[in-house]
């Protein structure tokens, strides 16, 4: 049982100090925008860094048999860059959640735009989605929360 002072497993003091004026808030959108902007405009945007491949024939004539430490480059670079493409995506939809979440917190999220909280909805989604792909395993059938 929590003491009476205590809300949400804090103390009322410390609860205050985690609350943010809107100023704060305005402000921390804004450089998620940014950083936002600049991963868009970096090597590390996810369509970049998705179309950063290779093909086994650059590095062999394409038969294993003739050089297989070729085929085995060609294999661990493949899983890499999958990896690194995955990461690219999951960083990109988290900042961007994390935008439309800040901005949520100020008025509170139900008095945001139906088109943000939609698509907050489908980042969600989608990371669950990437995550499943990652582990093995998915959830839902291809549809998302809005649409079920």
């Amino acid at each position: 049982m929590l003491p009476a002072d205590m809300v949400g497993g804090v103390s009322a003091a410390r609860a205050a100090d985690l609350e943010a004026s809107g100023e704060a808030l305005g402000e921390f959108v804004s450089r998620v925008d940014a950083v936002l902007r600049t991963l868009e405009e970096s090597a590390g945007d996810p369509a970049k860094v998705g179309a950063q491949t290779i093909r086994a024939s650059s590095l062999s004539n394409g038969r294993a048999d003739v050089f297989p430490e070729a085929q085995s480059l060609y294999t661990q670079y493949n899983s890499v860059h999958e990896q690194l493409t995955t990461l690219s995506k999951t960083l990109h939809l988290q900042i961007e959640a994390i935008g439309i979440a800040v901005k949520g917190t100020a008025n509170g999220f139900d008095e945001l735009e139906l088109e943000q909280r939609q698509r907050f909805w489908a980042i969600q989604w989608e990371i669950d989605q990437i995550q499943g792909q990652k582990s093995g395993q998915y959830s839902g059938e291809g549809k998302s929360e809005m649409e079920l």
